[in-house]
């Protein structure tokens, strides 16, 4: 019992200074390794590690993308010294963890100073653009001119700005309906004015169209007409030809045709001497056939 004492002592003593010795780090994290308050290495891969017991101890920093979001919505003026509500957040990490201690030492300082930069930097852009630009026309151009200010003053600590992004953009409750009220007013405007272009563009479009109707009508009434009169000449022609060959049969055939056209309706009545040459077929119809052949 003498004996294993003394070893067992040694192994507890070996274990003692062995997790005095070995530290592990995480592959959320970077170490530092400190010597009598000196920086003494930076170590970014994760796995088991190695100190000097009681003369170097280990400070962890975290390696991840981290988030500063806005307690609370700012309020900034645009160009045209309107007052906007403004709820943004950011995206950063460490870079460079040894100039990130020995600038501002700890993840709240680095965050207070990296707020009052984006801070600075949505005050400057938003006093040079109006509400339109930073609600919907040039927000992307906003948030990216702002977050190359931001990492360029970041960069000075250690750290990487990797995004910045407005979540809302509102007016105070006291002007947002008066705003709301203006801009719907301004939509109204212009949907009345596209209103009149299409009607004016329809009017003229129904000109055009009855133009060209009345152009085609035209055309169509002289070609009819031209039509109508090259057959009246050919029936004309005929008739003369006709009327040639037999002068007393064309005189038959044209009174047949009166007399048709004369008695259609039973409801006519006509006053006429029955000794008119109008009836003289009638009198003596054989004659005026044998006279026809």
């Amino acid at each position: 019992m003498q004996k294993i004492m003394p070893i067992l002592l040694a192994v507890l003593g070996i274990l003692f200074v062995a997790s005095l010795s070995l530290f592990t780090v995480d592959q959320r994290q970077y170490a530092m390794v400190f010597q009598f308050g000196e920086v003494e290495r930076v170590i970014k891969q994760p796995g088991i590690q190695f100190k000097i017991p009681l003369l170097q101890n280990v400070r962890y920093f975290d390696s991840r993308v981290l988030t500063i979001d806005a307690e609370a919505p700012e309020l900034f003026n645009t160009r045209e010294k309107k007052n906007v509500l403004v709820d943004s957040y950011v995206k950063w990490r460490i870079v460079d963890v040894e100039q990130f201690y020995k600038s501002v030492g700890s993840e709240n300082a680095a965050v207070a100073r990296l707020k009052q930069t984006i801070n600075d930097g949505l005050r400057a852009e938003f006093g040079q653009k109006t509400v339109a630009d930073v609600i919907s026309g040039k927000r992307d151009q906003v948030m990216e001119t702002v977050r190359k200010r931001a990492d360029a003053d970041a960069r000075k600590i250690g750290v990487e700005i990797l995004d910045v992004r407005l979540k809302r953009v509102d007016f105070p409750d006291k002007i947002s309906s008066s705003v709301y009220d203006r801009m719907q007013s301004e939509r109204r405007t212009v949907a009345s004015q596209l209103r009149s272009e299409g009607a004016a563009d329809a009017e003229r479009i129904r000109a055009e169209a009855e133009k060209q109707r009345d152009v085609l009508l035209a055309d169509a009434y002289n070609k009819a007409q031209q039509r109508k009169g090259e057959g009246d000449a050919k029936a004309a022609a005929i008739y003369a030809e006709a009327y040639g060959r037999s002068p007393e049969f064309y005189a038959f055939w044209r009174s047949m045709d009166a007399y048709k056209e004369s008695f259609k309706n039973k409801s006519d009545v006509m006053v006429l001497d029955p000794n008119s040459e109008f009836f003289k077929y009638f009198k003596n119809p054989q004659a005026a056939a044998s006279k026809g052949r």
